[in-house]
């Protein structure tokens, strides 16, 4: 379990076949040291199991349902991935619960930036808005965020100075694929409004 909160900026430095997927290398100089064998840790969203450690890199192995449903599959060396460490019992919760199960792919439709603010609008399916509304909470790329406008097919958010200068979501260019999750207990309510109606 995460929260959104992201810890650190993470480089890509290897990405290695290892059919059926492949093996991420990322130099993490902040976080590795404390990292252990079977951690979780989420990669722009996406949780991901630490299978080496090697002083201030950390191997991860991504199979190919990860590879193809999230975007990761897109990261080459030199690439930077948002990460954080899951969370401990007791951890404040300062963004929202984040699963680091990737529900599906977003694409950055628009940009307006302002002075040293952003509003990025989003386009998703029809299946993910649905599970959205304004004023509650998303993951993108693994960054927890508040909704501001949600329709059919897309969603809003404004990100702050701060935001866009610690995580990759400042470098975002229209066109751009992002991982996102929505929020836990939307899944639940909707779920339950499904079988219900089904009765």
């Amino acid at each position: 379990m995460f929260t959104g909160l992201v810890e650190a900026m993470a480089t890509v430095l290897e990405v290695r076949d290892a059919p059926p997927g492949c093996r991420l290398v990322l130099s993490m100089p902040t976080l590795a040291a404390a990292a252990r064998l079977g951690d979780s840790i989420a990669v722009n969203g996406c949780c991901l199991t630490v299978v080496d450690v090697a002083e201030e890199r950390l191997g991860f192995d991504a199979g190919p349902e990860t590879l193809a449903r999230t975007n990761l599959g897109a990261l080459r060396p030199g690439s930077d991935v948002n990460v954080e460490r899951s969370l401990k019992l007791g951890d404040a919760l300062g963004g929202h619960l984040v699963t680091g199960h990737v529900d599906g792919p977003g694409t950055l439709a628009a940009r307006r930036d302002e002075g040293e603010w952003s509003t990025l609008v989003v386009e998703v399916s029809r299946e993910l808005a649905r599970q959205m509304a304004s004023k509650g909470s998303v993951a993108v790329d693994g960054v927890s965020l508040t909704l501001v406008d949600v329709d059919e097919t897309s969603f809003s958010v404004a990100l702050i100075p701060h935001t866009l200068a610690v995580t990759t979501l400042g470098r975002l260019r229209v066109g751009d694929r992002v991982n996102i999750e929505t929020d836990l207990l939307a899944k639940y309510v909707e779920r339950q409004l499904a079988a219900m109606t089904v009765r």
